[in-house]
């Protein structure tokens, strides 16, 4: 987008807060912590309203009530949903944009590559009232790392553009390549139109962030800059640009690492808030957060922690029992273990499938099919089923030419089920 395009849609736009909410958000530190110093907004250096309490509910484990008009909770490790509330249904995301512009950046440069500004992705003084900026200024040069410390710590909307055109030689461009990785991800309901939402015509779900936002956490040097909550970035002249993160979450819920905050008057308060305790390693993603992102992310994160319990879910070597396949029985077992996050009271059930190719007599261990997994009725995932001994044929009775035609037979299927198999 160029700056002319910029500046016809900046008076439309709110001011996109260096948090992710709105001025009347009041929110909660646990014991013993203390909440993030308050941060000037530009152009006049009003503070933003960092919360400094999390409201959240006082027992976490029943599932709670979230004020946000789209969420989810989704282990980290595995993609596995464990809470939602309207996932599948688009809406403009803000500054969760930024996350994808970090990926593609991350993806095809060096964190110490140096970047030279274009023009094109400076934000005129006049400017600063359509979003958050570091002030760049053309020719400055910059590390890679330094751009995405200002566009994820503190939203930079020029350094989401200064990135873009680094990447892809424009930011035209780069929103194209924006929308194939979303392909490439799955994020079918997902579309973008900037690299960093001011516009409010890109739009995504929240089960489509969870595909983004493990894509992003998997790709090294992310979370290690989401997690900060300072940087200092060079300035063209006097003191470094101290950069404060806006994720309120690294000062007030424990295990925080990340993700990313954001705001328009079209999206209200958007969040990706990720933790981890005691090697687990969840996420909740709030859009159109109404009163306060930050409380219903933790009230989330906390259901997840506390409601839910890692449990293997079918051991290796399950036996399943006598399992028809073509030609004959043979028993039944897995051929692999499934672990899960599962509610600490659900049930755990199995539904076997046999593969229609698979026939008597396999090989022990071989493939037969397939093991579904049930927690409280949802699928949880799948291994496979494989054949486990195989029983010997009973004895044949009648004559001795009966009995060896008997034998020959056998043998005879028995190839030509080995040849289908191979």
């Amino acid at each position: 987008m160029t700056g002319p395009t910029r500046r016809r849609f900046a008076g439309a736009v709110v001011c996109l807060l260096l948090v992710a909410g709105p001025a009347a958000i009041i929110a909660s530190a646990a014991p013993g912590r203390q909440g993030p110093p308050p941060t000037p907004v530009p152009p006049d250096g009003r503070l933003s309203p960092f919360p400094q309490v999390l409201h959240t509910p006082r027992d976490p484990v029943p599932p709670p009530h979230v004020d946000a008009a789209g969420a989810i909770l989704a282990d980290l490790s595995n993609g596995a949903i464990l809470f939602e509330q309207q996932a599948d249904t688009p809406r403009p995301i803000a500054s969760l944009t930024k996350v994808m512009t970090a990926l593609l950046t991350l993806e095809r440069t060096d964190l110490d590559d140096v970047v030279t500004v274009d023009a094109a992705a400076v934000y005129e003084e006049r400017d600063y009232g359509a979003g958050s900026t570091i002030g760049l200024r053309a020719g400055e040069r910059l590390t890679v790392r330094q751009l995405l410390e200002a566009l994820l710590l503190g939203s930079a909307n020029d350094a989401a553009e200064a990135l873009a055109i680094h990447v892809s030689g424009s930011v035209d461009a780069f929103v194209r390549d924006m929308n194939r990785r979303a392909g490439d991800l799955r994020m079918r309901r997902t579309e973008f139109h900037s690299p960093h939402g001011l516009d409010d015509r890109g739009r995504s779900t929240p089960r489509d962030l969870v595909r983004l936002v493990r894509a992003a956490n998997a790709t090294p040097g992310f979370t290690a800059i989401t997690g900060k909550r300072f940087a200092e970035i060079p300035s063209p002249s006097g003191r470094p640009r101290r950069i404060q993160n806006r994720n309120a979450m690294l000062w007030l819920y424990p295990g925080a690492f990340g993700t990313k905050t954001g705001f328009t008057a079209a999206a209200g308060p958007t969040l990706i808030a990720s933790a981890s305790r005691e090697g687990r390693d969840l996420v909740a993603v709030i859009l159109d957060g109404g009163g306060e992102a930050f409380s219903d992310a933790a009230a989330l994160l906390d259901h997840g922690f506390a409601g839910f319990e890692e449990r293997t879910l079918v051991d290796a070597g399950t036996a399943f029992g006598a399992v028809d396949i073509r030609g004959g029985t043979v028993t039944g077992a897995a051929g692999g273990a499934l672990d899960g996050l599962v509610p600490s009271d659900a049930e755990v059930t199995t539904t076997l499938a046999v593969d229609p190719d698979a026939a008597f007599p396999p090989a022990p261990g071989q493939r037969i099919g397939t093991v579904t997994v049930l927690v409280d009725g949802r699928r949880a995932g799948e291994v496979a089923l494989v054949a486990g001994e195989v029983p010997p044929p009973a004895p044949l009775e009648g004559p001795w030419w009966v009995r060896g035609a008997g034998a020959l037979w056998d043998a005879l299927t028995g190839t030509v089920g080995a040849l289908a198999d191979g």
